[in-house]
């Protein structure tokens, strides 16, 4: 695996090393040893897969919080996302900021998404189908989100929006850094 640096420290994208003949290609997709090595997160609590029907569609932008706070990484199985980290992390310099690139079953990247960035997506083809690999456990009533198309954080969504969930649809706008 190659890790790539982004505008962000924390967000880092990963090349995986396929290895292919005329049968196809194989490629180690997560090593502890290299996860590791690059200063990743290495603990993996859950994976999970998430399929998007239509072309279009936004999903997040989500992300658990402390004590339940989540590293995860990002992979494209079938199809194409644009895939966004946005950091979230009161005090940090770089507050607001995303981190978007285009993950692809035929790009073979991934996005390594730290604690403290909200992640989303969107679907640039039908029939998406993506694996998460998580380093926490679900925790339901740790959830946050911000709206998609804020303003503050002004993701370039590339396309119009076909789908967005109700839920997504209700999160707030980003607001003020959160006081102790």
């Amino acid at each position: 695996m190659e890790v790539l640096d982004t505008a962000l420290e924390e967000v880092k994208v990963l090349r995986q090393q396929r290895h292919g003949d005329e049968r196809g290609w194989f490629t180690r997709a997560w090593c502890q040893h290299e996860y590791t090595d690059a200063g990743l997160d290495p603990v993996v609590a859950q994976v999970n897969f998430s399929s998007t029907s239509r072309r279009g569609t936004v999903r997040g932008l989500h992300r658990q919080v402390e004590p339940h706070a989540e590293a995860k990484t990002v992979w494209v199985v079938s199809g194409a996302i644009l895939d966004v980290a946005v950091d979230l992390r009161d005090g940090s310099p770089t507050r607001a900021e995303h981190v978007a690139a285009e993950l692809s079953a035929d790009n073979g990247l991934g996005l390594h998404v730290p604690k403290g960035f909200a992640h989303g997506f969107q679907a640039l083809t039908d029939d998406v189908v993506m694996v998460y690999v998580m380093s926490q456990f679900y925790a339901p009533g740790t959830e946050q989100g911000v709206r998609f198309d804020d303003p503050t954080i002004g993701i370039d969504w590339p396309l119009p929006v076909t789908v967005l969930s109700d839920k997504d649809a209700a999160l707030p706008p980003l607001g003020p850094p959160e006081t102790p």
